[in-house]
């Protein structure tokens, strides 16, 4: 009999303790719709206690995503507690995550208490979030590294009080396969009440098994993995979604278990993720990387010919690969075009959808053929588009063999046009050092990124950029078929959200190092 395995999906929260993978309101948000069209059971869409800006991301994701339960993590105190809650109230589904430590090393260095204190004050915490809503869940912090009996103990006595899920974090990544399977088995041998509560695993990468600590919890009873799409996270990032997901789903006959991620979805989540948070995916990363069903070997080629199953355990369509053809033109009228978009998942604005088609029609003159992944870009960024005080009106570069690489720019600045021209050690570098210039500002690029979003010499270009100013980031994006202009773009889009969270007083909260 197969079992069906709850996904909670902790992208928007522990995904986004990636070094420079911080993300919006609006941007949790359009992530938090699109987990929900790929099925996840859980979103845990921040914490809410950590700043504004989490309790506002909280809050958006629990009223505006349909579908999944919404979940707020919250540190074992009150206040935490009714933060959360403060959150999630009004919404349909929605649960408290709270948390403790019960290694002995956190005990004593970090939260400085003893065994009895802390089994105090996760009981009493537990009974807090369950005054307010009937989905708990409680992890103890660090519990590969904690002694069984006291875990034990402590799960027992937090089911008692109210958790329906308790949930075992690997959070240093320190276990093996083999013994977190056991610990996970301990649990169902032990914990006289386990049969009450879901258990739960999180799992950590810092020794690369996140997912292999994962699926062997699963083989001893596990029912929830919590895990990210494209395994970001905190250092060394958390178990992969999509590996977990496919990994199940593959070998089914072996794990007899399954989920209810809807797969075809897998492809564009992970784009859309990385697109945000703007961390690439290695090109031989598992499932969603670029080599992921690439053959160059020519046994391997010969054997495909003749029979997919000898190379391929998956296929590309069953994680949304397959390439379609988007019959969209510049004779296409705009009710086939929102059609579209609502079939690929999208629900956007009446303004949303005029900014996105006449970007569509300019596009249109460039290249030949449209893709879904085209598509996907504009809409995206559409969507995602903050209050612009800066908007690039035109460009033009020149740059060749013994010449001085210039840029001439003309910006629209709070309603003001500006008009310049600049040099750089190339074209990009002449656009940025003038745009620079023109905007006065002292921010640093930490990166930037270009890659085709389809084949052929006509596609798009995406350019990704990271921006740093006194302490804070933002990744901005551009597409065009032109590279130069869709950079000028992106550092536009960088530099533009810097100004609205400087607008907005970002949040002087720091996040805490969390499971």
């Amino acid at each position: 009999m197969t079992r069906m395995i709850r996904i909670f999906d902790t992208t928007l929260r522990d995904g986004e303790q990636s070094p420079g993978a911080g993300m919006n309101v609006e941007e949790k948000v359009m992530i938090a719709k699109q987990l929900a069209r790929l099925g996840v059971d859980i979103i845990e869409a921040g914490f809410a206690y950590s700043s504004p800006g989490d309790f506002e991301a909280v809050r958006q994701v629990a009223q505006e995503v349909e579908g999944p339960t919404i979940c707020s993590l919250a540190r074992a105190k009150k206040e935490d507690i009714d933060r959360a809650w403060e959150a999630l109230k009004g919404a349909p589904k929605v649960r408290i995550h709270t948390f403790l430590s019960t290694s002995d090393i956190h005990l004593k260095y970090q939260f400085r208490i003893s065994r009895e204190e802390a089994l105090k004050r996760a009981v009493e915490m537990v009974q807090c979030a369950r005054s307010y809503v009937d989905d708990v869940e409680f992890s103890p912090m660090d519990a590969s590294r904690s002694d069984p009996s006291y875990l034990y103990e402590v799960l027992e006595a937090v089911i008692e009080a109210g958790a329906g899920t308790v949930n075992l974090p690997d959070t240093v990544g320190y276990a093996s396969p083999q013994e977190f399977g056991l610990l996970i088995r301990g649990i169902g041998e032990r914990v006289r009440n386990s049969g009450r509560a879901v258990i739960s695993v999180h799992c950590h990468n810092d020794l690369g098994l996140a997912v292999a600590n994962s699926l062997a919890a699963i083989l001893e009873g596990a029912g929830q993995v919590e895990c990210t799409i494209n395994g970001i996270g905190e250092r060394a990032g958390n178990a992969s979604l999509e590996e977990i997901v496919m990994g199940l789903r593959t070998r089914k006959d072996f794990y007899k278990a399954d989920t209810g991620i809807r797969t075809e979805e897998i492809s564009k989540t992970s784009r859309l993720v990385s697109k945000i948070t703007g961390m690439v995916v290695q090109p031989n990363k598992a499932i969603v990387g670029a080599n992921a069903f690439a053959h160059t070997s020519g046994i391997h080629q010969d054997g495909l010919l003749k029979e997919k199953s000898t190379y391929e355990i998956m296929r590309p369509e069953s994680i949304g690969l397959v390439q379609s053809r988007m019959v969209m033109g510049k004779l296409s009228g705009r009710h086939a075009f929102r059609q579209r978009l609502e079939e690929l998942g999208y629900k956007p604005s009446d303004d949303e959808i005029n900014r996105a088609f006449d970007r569509v029609k300019r596009l249109a003159d460039q290249k030949q053929e449209i893709y879904e992944e085209d598509l996907e870009v504009i809409i995206s960024e559409e969507i995602a588009k903050i209050q612009e005080r800066v908007q690039l009106k035109t460009l033009y570069v020149e740059s060749g063999t013994n010449q001085v690489p210039t840029a001439t720019v003309e910006l629209e600045i709070d309603g003001r046009l500006v008009k310049q021209t600049g040099t750089g050690d190339g074209p990009v570098d002449a656009a940025y050092r003038t745009i620079a210039a023109m905007t006065q500002t002292k921010s640093r690029l930490l990166t930037y990124s270009v890659k085709a979003i389809t084949g052929g010499t006509d596609a798009q270009g995406e350019v990704s950029v990271r921006l740093e100013e006194g302490g804070k980031t933002a990744i901005g994006h551009g597409a065009d078929t032109d590279i130069i202009l869709a950079s000028a773009r992106a550092y536009l889009n960088a530099l533009n959200k810097l100004a609205y969270w400087a607008s907005k007083q970002a949040d002087p909260a720091q996040k805490v190092g969390l499971i």
